[in-house]
């Protein structure tokens, strides 16, 4: 299956050493890989059907950090669907006068709900059409943009119905908050200060975030799993939603 990382910050942070290490996953991932930065209203998306190990586009991006409050990356495993540039996560819609992304680490079985014209996917993967569909159900459940908590809220009621077709882990925003659910392997880590250093898993790479880092700085991580050794990471149950903003966790 898949690998998924998201970052949820206070204000904007570069996320390449995190993204590093979901990089050096690739060997066994390399049906492609994607990435997705939210700057305010606007939305930087690189999407390359290449493994992360090969991409020029990956090594591009790596030596231009980007920074951002959200961010949502993908390496691709394929189960559904062919390798193709169309096929590669994350997707992006608009709806409400924003971008949205989603990426999606499972498989469905028999999941082939109604769509509309409005939200109909270009490639031909079981990701790409639960996202349309979640987009499709949220424009018909809010006939007024929603905030962050109504949002939840419909959220927690339409999840399950596409969680039961398989394994559904799924990361989501539309720059104001990420939403992670859980359905196999999702964990989560909130980092605060006091900062301290800490190395990557996968990859021969270590950084002091004691150096560069406000005590008021707050980032919250979700990977499928833990990108780093030495930190807290947290396992999220199946089925559950977290629900990430200016850096944190809300209830």
């Amino acid at each position: 299956m898949c690998q998924l990382l998201g970052m949820n910050a206070n204000a904007p942070k570069d996320v390449m050493f995190s993204f590093a290490g979901l990089a050096a996953r690739a060997d066994e991932h390399k049906d492609g890989f994607g990435i997705a930065f939210f700057e305010g209203r606007g939305l930087r998306l690189f999407v390359d059907p290449a493994s992360a190990r090969d991409s020029l586009l990956a090594e591009a991006i790596q030596r231009y950090p980007i920074h951002s409050e959200v961010v949502i990356a993908h390496i691709r495993k394929a189960t559904q669907g062919v390798v193709a540039l169309a096929n590669t996560h994350p997707f992006a819609r608009e709806l409400w006068g924003r971008y949205w992304v989603a990426a999606h680490n499972g498989n469905l079985l028999d999941f082939q709900p109604r769509l509309h014209a409005a939200f109909r996917p270009v490639g031909d993967t079981d990701s790409e059409r639960a996202f349309c569909w979640l987009m499709q159900e949220l424009a018909k459940a809010h006939c007024t943009v929603p905030s962050v908590a109504e949002l939840t809220l419909t959220l927690r009621e339409l999840l399950p119905y596409v969680h039961r077709h398989g394994s559904f882990n799924l990361l989501l925003s539309n720059g104001e908050a990420l939403w992670a659910h859980a359905s196999t392997k999702l964990h989560l880590l909130e980092r605060r200060h006091p900062f301290t250093a800490t190395r990557l898993v996968d990859a021969d790479l270590s950084l002091d975030f004691s150096r560069n880092a406000a005590d008021t700085d707050r980032v919250a991580l979700v990977a499928t799993e833990p990108l780093t050794a030495d930190e807290a990471w947290q396992a999220l149950a199946a089925g559950e939603l977290a629900v990430l903003q200016h850096g944190s966790r809300v209830a």
